[in-house]
């Protein structure tokens, strides 16, 4: 199968490791992955802004860059994923572009999503001996409708214990802009996270979503405690 590699604008510039591991994942599994380097951003930033229409741009030329073909388009994001399936949509209501918009939707899926549902994964051989905890982020829960796919593949994985933390669904404050128009407040939903986190005894917050575990690593790393974050492409990446 060939897969068509979508990397969000905050994992290029900040998590890239993560986008390797997924490729790793990837073509373990047999497929071929294909990345187009003049991907940018989805438009989901300026949208959520407010910037509907300066978002316009923007997602358009996502939505001509994937057009033309039936390759499934992967993601290390629930949240742009979502923003794909959900907002296009509405964006491109009427327009020249509904049916490429339609199709994308059908097609666009986040990593854990596509594993368990499109590849059928059950095992992946990976291993990392650690207890963990698992953060629903609001995109994968709500809009991607993610609950037990990223759970099956950590429990596969050799050595990992999984468990839950109180008030799993909760947000995690980060949610874009939020975060830096209401500070106060999406702090003290981060450290309502991390403390129910450390609660568990886990040594790591896992997530389909690198934006709330950038979130939840900075109140981490401030407050010096003892955890860490991890992506599910980099957990099952280890170990092989």
């Amino acid at each position: 199968m060939i897969v068509q590699l979508f990397i969000p604008c905050f994992v290029d510039q900040l998590y890239p490791d993560t986008a390797f591991n997924m490729i790793k994942v990837l073509e373990k599994l047999g497929c071929t992955v294909d990345y187009d380097p003049g991907q940018t951003c989805c438009g989901q930033p300026a949208f959520n802004a407010g910037f509907w229409e300066e978002s316009k741009p923007v997602c358009e030329k996502f939505i001509r860059e994937n057009r033309g073909s039936d390759a499934p388009v992967v993601a290390p994001s629930a949240s742009c994923t979502g923003f794909i399936r959900n907002y296009y949509p509405k964006l491109f209501a009427n327009s020249s572009l509904h049916n490429d918009v339609r199709d994308l939707g059908a097609r666009s899926f986040e990593f854990s999503d596509f594993l368990v549902n499109v590849l059928k994964v059950e095992k992946l051989g990976a291993k990392l001996p650690i207890r963990a905890t698992y953060h629903d982020s609001c995109a994968g829960l709500r809009e991607c409708h993610i609950k037990q796919e990223p759970r099956q593949l950590l429990e596969a994985v050799e050595g990992l214990e999984l468990v839950e933390m109180n008030d799993v669904e909760t947000c995690c404050g980060f949610g874009g802009t939020f975060a830096i128009k209401y500070e106060s407040i999406s702090v003290a939903m981060g450290e309502q996270k991390v403390q129910n986190a450390l609660a568990t005894g886990a040594e790591a917050i896992i997530s389909t979503d690198l934006s709330c575990l950038m979130h939840l690593e900075g109140y981490i790393r401030k407050n010096n405690l003892p955890l860490k974050t991890m992506h599910i492409a980099d957990v099952l990446a280890s170990g092989w």
